[in-house]
């Protein structure tokens, strides 16, 4: 009889190991099974609804019953934690929630299907609301991604909008119509209604020129030129030089001007003769551009006002390498608008290489932009090697799926369970060296920034691991060096994304010593790239209200710093002694708007810091939340302010409102080009265009119950900066096409300020002039960035079928149109109307080889 009990003892182990799923089995259960997202509705008295669909097509089954494995998605949309289908699902950080089999869970059997509802916190109406890479797990072993998630075409794990009640938003009326072919063809008719001119689009110098006089004659640019210049412009001069040899095919002869030219000469000057005579402004950043047969002159104010001066020869020469180019005989007398003409780059979010920050400065720099603002940390991620402080990158730069946030920080955005997954990575010094001469060379300075106290997680859990790490060998002192987080704060708050553990501690005095550690190394970079560090940017938005509320280490503070008696002192405490650190070291602070305000309405007291410069960016101007107006209040209370706003600015989000389309829609519901273009830095109010809903805003005073406050200090305002932020964006090719072409038209309102603009602006001028600029986009200006290597967004095209003729148009005149009738297999070049024969036809815009998504008629 004794083998019968060991026989059945072996059946029951064998039994209670089913239950548990092998690292076989999960990866046979995840490459097999299709996990799907799908909106229900986004209306209703009870929210918005939503399902998760699991199709079991592999060969394991999920046993019923409680279990060790658990399934984890990413939503950037908080699901409040429940009970459904037999699974707990709960929310655990950030983005990241989990699925839990309870007692009553039945199973999920080979060929069976389950549907998991769930309510998140907002609406859904675009299929990049979803992040990729859900994945299954067990204790101990190796979790496996859902193979349909591990992708960036969102439709293999997102099911279609179609249905109005998944297209629009919740709980408001969402007045935007979602584009359609036909819609867009109606939109697009004004601005194909105006005659243009593509010869005058192929001279159109981008961003406009004050002053541009063309002459009768032209001039033939080839090898036989030679290039002069002061000892000064060395550097402009190569880079002239090898700009030309990428247009000519040849380097030209490029000396300093002691050696004489023996033919036609491009001559780079810094207030050569009488400049007030030869016609440069005395700004700063100024330049004179003449064209002759013999001889171009580029005569600078200084030498960035060279700079922009070659980059408006250059502008005037096509996509395409040539032997030889016909440039006009002309002058241009020309100066910036705003000193300040930056873009705003978030790799804390998702990191997107080296060689994407490149091209953008590159792409800065042809259009005159001068500021880069690199949001080097988040709550996602470090990006930015510190010597000494290893954790930050080697912990803090990379996600993955660790619970114990020892080796990476805890997945988020769709990056999976990988280190190796999407947004992972960080510059290296050599890195930002490279990055800082690069653009130094191009008149490009770098304004880094480090986010904090809050947006901070990355921070945080680089240095509790460092912490924990030395602790155990023994150096309590050294660990506790560079702390951020009082181990014994049971402080309770959740942010904007979901966060509740991403506030630095500002009561621990290894606060201070991390952000003096921090500054010390940014100088070094700078020093070591030949540069000077002049601004330090600290981020300070979007505090978790309720932080620091049950800190002892707070405590101890409200009981010996005088000035700081409760929790409400803290922040500008914080800015204080953040503000004091820079000014020791000779800097200028930075800090996004409502890091520097006690409230909505009320500024810091800008005495309290003896920094001579403090500059805010601008961002929150929902023009119905009421804080618009927060610009003028900052500039009026003695700081400097760039305009830096959400509705226009704003480059992570969609270019039109369709679930195609990718980025976030919270500021606006979409931003286009056109929209971008239309921004009047001079005219705040004036770009009170519509509610987020859709409304159109006929009296902001009356929509905002108050009066707003007038610009008193306008010397205070610097100019204007785009944004992307990147929590949609994971790959290099989606941060390219979301920033172009939307910054070639934040350069042109940087840059230049337009004889439509006004706190009433003439709408019909504005509609010319921005069918010229869109026509250039397309004749010059895309193609030169494709030529660059650089991925960009086309508008889909407008069209209609009248009387069985397809008609067609673009929103950037000139740009291609094709269209398909066999559902894309193959495509025709559209030129004219056509007749259509079809029940279904695609279409598409083109440029070189770069395409549109295609749109159905």
């Amino acid at each position: 009889m004794r083998w019968v009990v060991f026989l059945l003892a072996g059946l029951l182990s064998n039994a209670g190991l089913a239950q548990s799923l092998s690292q076989q089995q999960l990866a046979d259960f995840a490459e097999g099974t299709e996990f799907r997202f799908g909106v229900v509705s986004n209306f209703g008295k009870d929210g918005v609804k939503a399902k998760i669909t699991l199709s079991n097509q592999s060969s394991v089954a999920l046993p019923k019953g409680k279990n060790d494995w658990r399934i984890y998605f990413h939503s950037v949309r908080k699901v409040a934690d429940t009970t459904v289908a037999g699974l707990m699902l709960v929310h655990v950080q950030g983005d990241l929630h989990q699925l839990s089999p309870t007692a009553e869970f039945a199973g999920l059997a080979v060929k069976a299907s389950l549907e998991i509802p769930y309510s998140p916190s907002s609406s859904m109406v675009s299929y990049t609301d979803f992040m990729p890479r859900a994945f299954i797990h067990r204790p101990g072993l190796q979790a496996e991604v859902f193979a349909n998630t591990d992708t960036e075409d969102t439709r293999q794990f997102v099911e279609a909008f179609e249905r109005p009640e998944q297209l629009l938003r919740h709980n408001e009326p969402d007045l935007f119509p979602i584009a359609t072919a036909p819609s867009r063809y109606e939109a697009n008719q004004a601005v194909n209604g105006i005659p243009l001119d593509s010869s005058e689009a192929a001279l159109r110098i981008i961003p406009k020129p004050q002053d541009v006089k063309i002459q009768r004659g032209n001039v033939s640019l080839n090898a036989g030129w030679q290039i002069r210049y002061a000892g000064r412009l060395t550097g402009e001069a190569k880079y002239l030089q090898a700009r030309l040899k990428d247009a000519l095919g040849v380097e030209l002869d490029a000396q300093a001007q002691h050696v004489a030219a023996s033919g036609k000469v491009i001559e780079l000057q810094v207030n050569a003769g009488d400049a007030k005579k030869n016609g440069v402004p005395q700004r700063a950043e100024s330049y004179h551009l003449s064209i002759t047969a013999d001889k171009i002159l580029i005569n600078g104010s200084d030498n960035a006002g060279a700079f922009y001066g070659l980059q408006s020869l250059l502008s005037l020469l096509p996509a395409e390498p040539a032997k030889s180019y016909s440039l006009p005989v002309l002058t241009v007398s020309d100066s910036p608008r705003a000193g300040w003409r930056g873009m705003h780059y978030d790799m804390g979010r998702n990191f997107h290489g080296k060689d994407v920050t490149l091209r953008l400065i590159e792409q800065m720099a042809r259009y005159k932009l001068n500021k880069l603002h690199l949001h080097l940390t988040e709550d996602e991620g470090w990006r930015i090697e510190i010597p000494g402080l290893p954790e930050l990158t080697d912990i803090g730069a990379f996600r993955c799926f660790d619970l114990s946030e020892q080796t990476c920080l805890l997945t988020q955005l769709g990056t999976g369970p990988s280190k190796t997954g999407s947004g992972n990575g960080y510059y290296s010094t050599e890195d930002f060296i490279e990055i800082l001469k690069y653009a130094a060379a191009r008149h490009i300075e770098v304004i880094p920034e480090i986010d904090m106290p809050g947006h901070a997680r990355a921070a945080v859990k680089a240095m509790d691991a460092r912490y924990k790490k030395l602790l155990a060998a023994g150096k309590k002192a050294q660990a506790e060096q560079y702390l951020l987080s009082d181990p014994q704060d049971t402080s309770k708050y959740i942010t904007v994304q979901n966060y509740t553990d991403n506030s630095i501690n500002v009561c621990l005095p290894s606060t201070y010593a991390f952000v003096d550690k921090v500054m010390y190394e940014l100088q070094q970079m700078y020093r070591k790239a030949g540069l000077k560090l002049e601004t330090f940017h600290m981020g300070g938005d979007e505090v978790g209200a309720g932080s620091w509320t049950a800190s002892p280490a707070c405590e101890a503070l409200f009981a010996s710093e005088s000035g700081v008696a409760g929790v409400a002192d803290l922040k500008p405490y914080f800015v204080s002694r953040v503000a004091a650190l820079s000014n020791q070291r000779g800097l200028a602070l930075a800090g996004w708007e409502d890091g520097l305000m006690y409230d909505p309405n009320n500024t810091f007291n800008r005495a309290q810091f003896n920094n001579k410069r403090v500059m805010a960016n601008a961002w929150d101007n929902i023009w119905e939340w009421g804080v618009a107006d927060r610009a003028y209040r900052l500039a009026n209370a003695g700081y400097e302010v760039i305009l830096s706003h959400a509705t226009h600015l704003y480059f992570d989000h969609p270019y039109e409102a369709h679930p195609e389309e990718r980025g976030y829609y919270w500021a606006a519901r979409y931003t286009d080009t056109a929209k971008v273009f239309g921004y009047m830095p001079d005219n705040l109010y004036a770009n009170a265009d519509k509610t987020r809903a859709g409304a159109t805003i006929e009296n902001l005073e009356a929509l905002v119950g108050r009066e707003l406050p007038r610009l008193e200090k306008p010397e205070n305002i610097l100019g204007i900066q785009g944004q992307v932020w990147t929590e949609t964006i994971r790959t290099a090719e989606q941060v390219e096409t979301m920033i172009y072409p939307r910054l070639i038209a934040l350069a042109e309102r940087a840059w230049h300020k337009a004889e439509w603009e006004g706190d009433k602006p003439d709408m019909v001028q504005r509609q010319q002039e921005w069918a010229k600029f869109a026509q250039a986009l397309a004749i010059k200006e895309l193609p030169r960035m494709i030529a660059a290597g650089v991925k960009l967004h086309l508008p889909p095209p407008g069209a209609v079928v009248q009387n069985g003729t397809l008609r067609a148009n673009t929103a950037f005149p000139g740009l291609a149109i094709e269209y398909s009738v066999d559902a894309g297999e193959t495509w025709k070049a559209y030129e004219k109307p056509v007749p259509l024969t079809a029940d279904m036809v695609l279409l598409r815009s083109r440029s070189g080889e770069m395409v549109s998504r295609s749109t159905g008629l």
